[in-house]
């Protein structure tokens, strides 16, 4: 092409590169959702398909699934792809558009393409965060009306338990979400996992397997469950200790914003021409911008790593 030198020849050609995997990998994952359902001729394909696939969108999609089910989301793994998509090609235009450089076009395509995982992923740390400290009252709840049944069908425990709404918000929703999958006739595997992915810690790991054995082997868990109340009991000080923590995290993650609104404030306050043109119009400006927006980004994904290691 007539007058294109080689820096913007290695733009367009990294753009192509950038924008033809993601297409491709949203539509395969896209594809593999839609045959999955032909499948079935259902609403919703067979978890155990998608398990037993071995392909990479396949799993993508099993785990996008199982956030989508645990958060009670109104949305379908395909519409979730769609937006993820519409997201970072805009980033990428915007990243071109503002900075002009493919450093720019693919950390702004990057970062926005994935703010719909994200957004599930702190949305699920809110859920766990909220109902940490209600556990241990369900399960002692739910240990009682076991203890009354004679340690007989689980199904109409759990019912009776959240009928006389004993099961107090917000953990509610989940042993509610728990029950229906139950009576659904899902996978108990399946259920369990949910269960254990919207609470996101051990104690919750530990109680869905003792009730996925009593399932499975019809076994009297009585002996467990005490065992369980009464290590979680043991453990509730340090529970409190890592909420504290995970609460100092998320605000940490907030300090960079922070400091960068003060610093662009008082720059801006001191000369306000000057600042406009050193952070807009100059090229090394706006790549100091987009440096601390990356550095801001990774911040996020560091707490939201650790606090996950806290769960």
């Amino acid at each position: 092409m007539p007058g294109l030198t080689l820096f913007q020849a290695l733009t367009l050609l990294l753009l192509f590169v950038f924008v033809y995997t993601s297409v491709r990998f949203a539509a395969q994952a896209i594809w593999e959702a839609y045959r999955m359902r032909s499948r079935l001729g259902d609403k919703e394909w067979a978890a155990s398909d998608l398990k037993t696939s071995g392909t990479l969108q396949a799993k993508w999609l099993l785990h996008i699934s199982s956030l989508l089910e645990s958060l009670r989301v109104n949305m379908t793994v395909r519409q979730w792809t769609g937006a993820s998509l519409v997201l970072l090609l805009a980033g990428a235009w915007l990243g071109a558009a503002l900075f002009t450089t493919v450093k720019g076009m693919m950390i702004l395509g990057a970062m926005l393409g994935s703010c719909p995982y994200l957004w599930l992923r702190f949305r699920l740390l809110s859920l766990q965060m909220k109902t940490r400290l209600e556990f241990l009252p369900a399960v002692e709840v739910f240990y009682q009306y076991y203890v009354l049944s004679g340690g007989k069908n689980l199904r109409n425990t759990l019912k009776l338990a959240l009928q006389e709404n004993r099961i107090r918000y917000p953990i509610k929703p989940v042993f509610e979400q728990l029950y229906r999958n139950i009576t659904a006739n899902r996978s108990i595997d399946t259920s369990m996992q949910l269960f254990s992915l919207s609470l996101g810690h051990v104690w919750a790991k530990y109680f869905a397997n003792m009730l996925a054995a009593a399932f499975a082997e019809g076994t009297d868990i009585t002996a467990n469950l005490q065992d369980l109340i009464q290590d979680m009991r043991k453990a509730q000080l340090a529970s409190q200790m890592d909420r504290n923590r995970l609460l100092e995290i998320r605000i940490a993650n907030f300090s960079p914003v922070v400091f960068l609104g003060v610093f662009l404030i008082v720059n801006f306050r001191l000369d306000y021409e000057q600042s406009v043109y050193y952070y807009f119009v100059q090229p090394d400006g706006r790549n100091m911008l987009l440096n601390a927006a990356l550095f801001i980004f990774a911040s996020f994904l560091m707490g939201l790593y650790l606090s996950v290691k806290r769960m």
